[in-house]
């Protein structure tokens, strides 16, 4: 699967279905010259954050694809990004979420909700 559109929603959607909380997807196509689109999506607590960021490396590597970063998840974690090149995966607390409010600093990207299969 080289076609990164195709990519994020596999990824949104295997966030979803780890139970990620309001998984959203910015095509920054357009806006930004140095990626296509961020997923971001809500964790319920560390050990969920951990899940979902698990989830998404499972689901890149079944394609043969790796992050550009490694992030080293602690307890009391609140934001992992995950840097895929193309794509960049923000697993956040909901604290981090609504302090950060991303989905209103790139307000000119077209966002997609996406929900479990």
């Amino acid at each position: 699967m080289s076609d990164s559109k195709a990519l994020v929603f596999s990824i949104a959607k295997t966030m979803a279905e780890h139970k990620a909380g309001d998984v959203v997807i910015l095509d920054l196509r357009g806006i930004a010259d140095w990626t296509d689109y961020f997923v971001i999506g809500t964790s319920g607590s560390s050990t969920h954050l951990s899940g979902l960021v698990r989830a998404v490396e499972e689901e890149i590597a079944a394609e043969a694809i790796t992050t550009i970063n490694k992030p080293s998840i602690k307890d009391d974690e609140n934001w992992v990004l995950l840097d895929i090149g193309d794509i960049v995966v923000h697993i956040m607390s909901q604290t981090a979420r609504s302090f950060y409010e991303l989905e209103k600093l790139w307000f000119k990207a077209p966002q997609i909700q996406v929900e479990a299969r």
